[in-house]
């Protein structure tokens, strides 16, 4: 055989292997909920046989538990073909294939986005992750000496960080609320951020769900409340966004980032940024743009050269995630959740630091253990058990293991870390 002809033959080979990994994929997830029409998703989350076909959607090391999915997730075997395809298109000739030929195709991108959000079209810049889409608000907005910012001390720590730098350059306030984990009720943490507002406040900034004990927050009534006294709200959505469903409308919010590598399973770095389209005007780019677009809402991308691969392949992890079903998925994470958490929830010294409430909470669990440091759980959970769990917490206040599955996580995965867990407590020490 000519080497020309064996080359042939391996890369026809190799594109119907790539085929049957994208038909094969998304074959499975569809063809898994054609049984579930008409069920509950409660009832789907505990149906071992329609997960299984999730599962094999996935290529991941199954010799790792993976439980920080709430860090970035894997996406699944069509996702990950169809962003190397993108890439492989643009690389025949960047700047004809990348910016004439894929580039156009975010506004597909950006229609599927606002269409699964609840918004406007022109309302949803696509962005790299939630720290850029909610930076972009926060550097953007005029705000003045004195002026007030009002948000928690359990927000995203890069959030409060970029406040803090305003709070330097420009004599801006920043107020951080604290509110008990997990609080007593969704109006006990309103209450505490409408007793926080004064005459200065300018802008209420909330995770819709927070990243470290996994609390939902009363968005909706927040943003309202702050509607009636002409404060902005911007929520920080990193979180929530496809781990349970809800829309725009729910929010009634002015500004909203999340990433899309995490719940949507979507390529590392990608996100989006929702902006009300009245204040789009109001805020400027982190990255300077004509004044021609002032009021549009691509101003906002203007970033310079960058792959067209990862965000065009948006729309596939989408079309995967909603032959799923955002209900469903919530239903699972908080099945899983709470498979765990019942296992260890009696035992000596353990605190559960996340609401049992479902309006309180969906997949993200924190355990703390009394005597236990987080750090030295987790690291022995990795060296010894290959667990990957996160220890957090807030500084003085509380710390623990923060434990996200995903739809690709397994039982016998859930309940292999309850069982370590329950022999390192049960023992008192870490063997």
């Amino acid at each position: 055989m000519q080497r020309r002809d064996l080359f042939k033959n391996v890369t026809q080979a190799g594109a119907l292997v790539a085929a049957a990994f994208q038909n094969d994929a998304l074959l499975r997830a569809q063809s898994a909920t054609q049984t579930t029409f008409g069920r509950p998703a409660d009832s789907v989350a505990v149906d071992e046989d329609f997960w299984l076909n999730i599962r094999h959607a996935f290529t991941v090391d199954r010799n790792l538990i993976n439980l920080n999915n709430g860090g970035v997730s894997p996406s699944p075997k069509i996702v990950m073909e169809t962003e190397k395809r993108y890439l492989e298109i643009s690389n025949m000739g960047p700047s004809h294939f990348m910016w004439g030929v894929l580039g156009p195709e975010i506004e597909t991108v950006r229609r599927r986005l606002a269409k699964s959000f609840g918004c406007d079209t022109e309302e949803m810049a696509i962005t790299r992750n939630a720290s850029e889409a909610l930076e972009i608000v926060q550097m953007g907005m005029d705000l003045k000496a004195g002026d007030e910012v009002l948000t928690t001390n359990q927000d995203y720590p890069r959030m409060i960080t970029t406040w803090e730098q305003r709070v330097r350059r420009e004599g801006i306030v920043l107020k951080q609320i604290p509110f008990p984990v997990p609080p007593p009720s969704l109006d006990d943490l309103a209450d505490r951020i409408e007793k926080g507002i004064t005459a200065k406040t300018k802008v209420i900034h909330i995770c819709h769900i927070t990243n470290r004990s996994g609390q939902i927050f009363p968005v909706r009534k927040i943003c309202q409340m702050a509607r009636a006294r002409g404060i902005e709200t911007v929520v920080d959505g990193a979180h929530a966004f496809a781990q349970f469903p809800f829309t725009r409308d729910e929010l009634d919010c002015d500004y909203y980032g999340t990433s899309l590598h995490k719940w949507v399973l979507a390529p590392v770095g990608t996100g989006f940024l929702y902006v009300r389209k009245e204040k789009i005007g109001k805020i400027w780019p982190l990255m300077a743009a004509g004044k021609h677009m002032d009021n549009n809402i691509r101003k906002f991308e203007e970033i310079g050269t960058h792959p067209a691969s990862q965000r065009n392949a948006i729309t596939e992890a989408l079309t995967f995630h909603e032959s799923i079903g955002v209900e469903r998925k919530a239903a699972r994470f908080r099945y899983l959740r709470k498979r765990w958490s019942a296992r260890l929830r009696d035992l000596p010294g353990v605190k559960l630091l996340t609401s049992d409430d479902p309006e309180m909470s969906c997949g993200i669990g924190l355990i703390s253990v009394d005597g236990f440091k987080a750090g030295d759980l987790a690291k022995h959970l990795l060296e010894k058990h290959r667990i990957l769990v996160v220890p957090t917490g807030a500084q003085g206040e509380y710390e623990g293991l923060r434990v996200t599955p995903n739809v690709y996580t397994t039982i016998e995965e859930i309940d292999t870390f309850a069982e370590v867990m329950e022999k390192i407590i049960k023992r008192g020490k870490i063997a």
